[in-house]
């Protein structure tokens, strides 16, 4: 980098600084009287007092020193802070915004805990997080991790006996009956928490009290859904989270909050001497906060190549979401999708023209990053976001019936490569866009999370909806689920949404729990929505899968290997549900079509044609009147199915993919899916591009 990067108007922050200084050099001089300043929030009043008497000359860029600047709260830019202003990484160099604290090799020693040699430390505060070497550490929990690292053994509740297995999906609970042996009056108890994972969502219920005659747990906080699992008729799977006498293998941790002792079991090779042990404090990194209703904003704020890491979590207010009946004056252990209550370690609130690009957000309790009411315009653009506590962006605003102001859209979140998440609140996101209009999420990288990786639109069935015109383009998507939850998709919608594209993605290998692993999934009432230029394949339901909606377009799609067939629709209401014209469908001994509630697909929701469809089994394509495995389902085979009007000229036919095997879908000059007027699809750009190739 060459000196032609800064102006003299520019300022600077190192570890080597003093917030007492001008903050106009870059390193300290000679004299020592002067140099750069020591904090992020040092700089940010610096420029806030340049702006306020009139002295600040233009765009203005912050640079940050290599190395780490702890904090212990987020910093927080106002509507006073807006100007044209980047806060940058120095040219070559990295530095760190780290809400943890260093345990230091003197602060440990030794002791003998359940059979085991711990380090032992006396820590000062209270932290849910506990990073090693750059890795999260797990709280000591039962029962214990089984033989891959992310499957996980559970625990089945024996009985709710405030409720029964016919209950509702919001009728929940705060108590169960554990089976004998499973559950005890641990150490702390009232730290322990049951982690409940059924439906698609997990609830965090801190443990009350445990009557060991009854074997009742008693919790303080009300779950969310009905104890059960999902859907079938037995109660909910869980594991047990923060249980000192369960501290018995490498690499777990317990803190006891009353005594201020941190017990760590080290895995082999670690030492006190060079293990770098870091406890946040934080949980939130910076925040941009506005005044929309008052039309005060924070604007043309940027931060570029910083490394933003150690973000800590802790338990949230959950209130339940509007038309659910609940009652509002119980304290919730999750809320209905997508964890949807857990803030962003970065975040914004009426902010317009400001930007994260480039950054790094890692190891954090919380979502990566949240735009709330009122953002419009922002950039969320080339960053890397992993070890997630839940997801990795997520967007929301008012709904059709709030404020305009609040009103939250325009936003461009591209070229991320969001993965590893989910890891407290399972039912995170890689990018979840709620009540959001006319957003661009494209060529992001989005994989390892135990639930949907991009989700769009917050009403479910009919209703007025803010979301229209989201653009979910040419995003590599894959290792979904891990068999943990249930009903989720690749891509995910809800709501009405004219204008909503669906393009170019990859999808593949989705496991779901107990049902619905599918590649894309237009839920309850998502409508005008056209799904096109997607290869979707490897997923354990169906490839794509559409609850009820209207007038949904699919074509030029490529739909491989769903392990209960390649397309479903649940429901339908007399009205055209699809048109799916020039798709290649390819299974193996499954149904390429599949029907839903008992529905047969008729010509009035169904608009389908040139079709191809191949079994690789060597058997027929087959299409299936009613649901997937259900009594009485009925099988046809092409010529069958086109006579009820369907899919006159589609074919039965091998279409002749360059390795089918190795998942290379590349065509072949003679495949017939390009006499149906089937389109190659380019997937050379999927995923986040080079920083000179970004749109």
């Amino acid at each position: 980098m060459t000196d032609n990067h800064f102006s003299p108007y520019d300022l600077y922050v190192s570890t080597q600084g003093n917030d007492r200084w001008t903050g106009r050099l870059a390193e300290p001089n000679a004299a020592g009287t002067d140099g750069p300043f020591a904090t992020l929030a040092r700089a940010r009043n610096a420029v806030r007092a340049l702006k306020e008497a009139g002295q600040l000359p233009g765009p203005l860029t912050v640079w940050l020193r290599g190395g780490r600047y702890p904090i212990h709260q987020p910093v927080v830019f106002g509507p006073q802070d807006s100007a044209p202003v980047m806060y940058a990484a120095y040219p070559g160099e990295t530095p760190v915004i780290d809400g943890g604290v260093p345990i230091a090799a003197a602060a440990w020693h030794t002791e003998q805990v359940n059979g085991k040699t711990a380090w032992v430390a006396q820590v000062p505060y209270t932290f849910r997080e506990l990073f090693v070497n750059g890795q999260r550490r797990p709280r000591a929990r039962l029962p214990k991790v089984g033989p891959e690292p992310e499957r996980r053994q559970f625990f089945w509740m024996q009985e709710a006996p405030d409720i029964t297995l016919e209950a509702n999906l919001f009728d929940g609970s705060d108590r169960f009956i554990a089976r004998p042996d499973d559950f005890k009056n641990w150490k702390n108890l009232q730290d322990v928490e049951v982690v409940v994972l059924h439906y698609w969502i997990e609830e965090r219920m801190p443990v009350a009290s445990y009557d060991p005659a009854t074997r009742m747990v008693q919790s303080s906080r009300c779950s969310m859904f009905a104890l059960k699992d999902d859907f079938n008729k037995r109660w909910a799977k869980y594991y047990i989270d923060n249980v000192f006498e369960a501290l018995t293998e490498p690499g777990e941790w317990y803190l006891d909050k009353g005594a201020g002792k941190l017990y760590y079991l080290p895995v082999p090779g670690e030492t006190p001497g060079t293990a770098e042990v870091y406890a946040p404090r934080a949980d939130q990194f910076v925040k941009l906060v506005g005044d929309p209703d008052q039309n005060r904003y924070v604007e043309f704020l940027r931060f570029e190549g910083l490394t933003f890491e150690h973000g800590d979590w802790h338990e949230l207010d959950v209130l339940p979401e509007p038309d659910t009946g609940m009652p509002t004056n119980r304290k919730y252990a999750a809320t209905p999708q997508a964890a949807a209550h857990v803030p962003g370690a970065i975040y914004m609130e009426g902010a317009r023209f400001c930007a994260v690009e480039d950054c790094t957000i890692q190891h954090v309790g919380f979502y990566a990053v949240e735009l709330a009411d009122g953002c419009l315009g922002n950039r969320i653009v080339g960053n890397e976001m992993f070890d997630l506590g839940a997801g990795g962006v997520k967007l929301n605003g008012a709904d059709v019936h709030g404020p305009a102001a609040r009103q939250t859209g325009n936003n461009v979140i591209t070229d991320n490569h969001i993965h590893t998440g989910g890891r407290v609140y399972h039912s995170g996101i890689g990018v979840a866009a709620r009540h959001s209009f006319g957003n661009e999420i494209s060529h992001n990288h989005i994989h390892d999370f135990f639930y949907s990786a991009i989700s769009c639109g917050w009403v479910w069935g009919y209703r007025d909806s803010i979301s229209h015109n989201n653009h979910i383009e040419k995003n590599h998507i894959h290792d979904l689920g891990h068999a943990w939850l249930s009903d989720m998709g690749g891509v995910y919608t809800l709501s009405v949404q004219p204008g909503t594209t669906i393009r170019g993605n990859v999808i593949h290998d989705v496991e779901r729990a107990n049902y619905g692993g599918w590649a894309i999934y237009p839920d309850e009432g998502s409508s005008h929505i056209v799904i096109e230029d997607n290869i979707c394949y490897n997923t354990n339901s169906q490839t794509f899968h559409q609850h009820y909606g209207h007038e949904n377009v699919v074509r030029n799609n490529i739909f491989v290997f769903g392990a209960e067939g390649n397309l479903g629709i649940s429901r339908v209401d007399g009205v055209n549900a699809l048109t799916l014209e020039r798709n290649i469908f390819v299974t193996d001994g499954q149904p390429a079509l599949v029907g839903g509630y008992g529905n047969d697909y008729g010509t009035r929701c169904l608009i389908s044609d040139l079709n191809l469809f191949w079994d690789v089994s060597g058997k027929p394509a087959t299409f299936q009147r009613g649901g997937y495995g259900r009594p009485g389902a009925q099988k046809v085979a092409l010529a069958e199915w086109q006579q009820g009007g369907n899919d006159t000229h589609s074919l039965d036919a091998d279409p002749c993919f360059k390795d089918l095997k190795q998942c290379d879908f590349t065509l072949d000059a003679a495949s017939p899916a390009l006499k149906l007027g089937f389109r190659p699809i380019d997937t050379s750009d999927v995923g986040p591009r080079p920083k000179g190739k970004r749109g």
